[in-house]
């Protein structure tokens, strides 16, 4: 196995562009609709894309986003054995609302333990077990150790991380940052890790601590960065009518390491989750619409 990415998945239901969100009381409808599947399935159908082994490591139920999860693993051929199946509802569900060129997310998320959503020692058997070259998570305290056992196993460690983890222990994000070997946040939450108002300042910070930076800008592509130097890199964004931009960081994130995976450079590497993002937001929800065999014929709304 080449990689495995470790994370939650998500029922994603997503509502394309609306003039504005309704005020209460209020209907408003949306010419498009699609049921998607969002979170960590995205990493992994991207690095899929690049020809990469790609395995899940997630919480899989008895509920209807987990079933949907599995049954678009099994047709883009990611891996699941790395996933523990539990009874009970495990696939978060997030309503997406587009308008005027923004998003807004409901989303819900069923209460498991975080020591069953996040095990790092179940994860480090994983490694053990499958070997992989590259393994992706979202940094925080409970993986510190993770990371490091994972680079003594000779695992390469790609970390992303999320706001809420970056303002409630922003020590623990650096110390996976310093520990990985290629940190993904966006502009702003590198903004936020680094208390900076200025991203030439927040680079300079970050690449301090952090071996290898790349920052995930959105339209605008990445900034590939560490302590010999910074780069721009646009090449790879494709000119398409932005219709989602759910799952774009994820996708960029995927096909990063299925390109690192072949050799390319961290440059390089870039370009392909330039590409990768830019089709994402040409499509509704993280992989596009998917349509679910059997949906009406007994799959339970639990």
């Amino acid at each position: 196995m080449d990689l495995i990415v470790f994370g939650t998945v998500f029922l994603e239901l997503v509502f394309g562009q609306v003039p504005a969100l309704p005020g209460p009381g209020e209907e408003i409808y949306s010419d498009e609709f699609a049921m998607s599947c969002g979170g960590a399935v995205i990493v992994a159908s991207a690095a899929r894309r690049y020809g990469v082994r790609a395995g899940l490591s997630t919480l899989l139920g008895e509920d209807l986003g987990s079933r949907v999860a599995e049954e678009y693993c099994r047709r883009v051929d990611i891996d699941l054995a790395p996933s523990l199946r539990v009874s009970g509802r495990t696939a978060g569900i997030s309503v997406v609302v587009n308008f005027a060129g923004e998003r807004a997310f409901i989303s819900y998320l069923p209460p498991h333990p975080d020591s069953e959503r996040r095990d790092p020692a179940r994860w480090l058997e994983l490694l053990r077990e499958h070997r992989p070259a590259w393994c992706y998570l979202h940094a925080g305290p409970a993986v510190i150790d993770f990371v490091r056992a994972a680079k003594a196993l000779g695992t390469s460690v790609a970390l992303d991380v999320a706001l809420n983890t970056i303002d409630s222990d922003p020590g623990a994000v650096i110390d996976c940052a310093r520990l990985g070997d290629v940190f993904l946040p966006n502009t702003q939450e590198l903004l936020r890790l680094t208390g900076n108002r200025s991203l030439p300042a927040a680079i300079r910070d970050a690449t301090a601590w952090c071996p290898q930076l790349v920052v995930k800008r959105g339209e605008r592509g990445a900034i590939v960065a560490s302590q010999a130097g910074s780069a721009e890199v646009t090449e790879g964004m494709l000119p398409v009518e932005v219709r989602d931009r759910t799952g774009a960081g994820d996708a960029f994130a995927g096909a990063l390491i299925g390109a690192l995976c072949h050799g390319a450079s961290f440059t390089e590497a870039a370009v392909a989750g330039n590409t990768a993002g830019s089709e994402t937001v040409g499509k509704l929800g993280g992989v596009g619409e998917i349509e679910v065999e059997g949906l009406s014929g007994g799959i339970p709304l639990r």
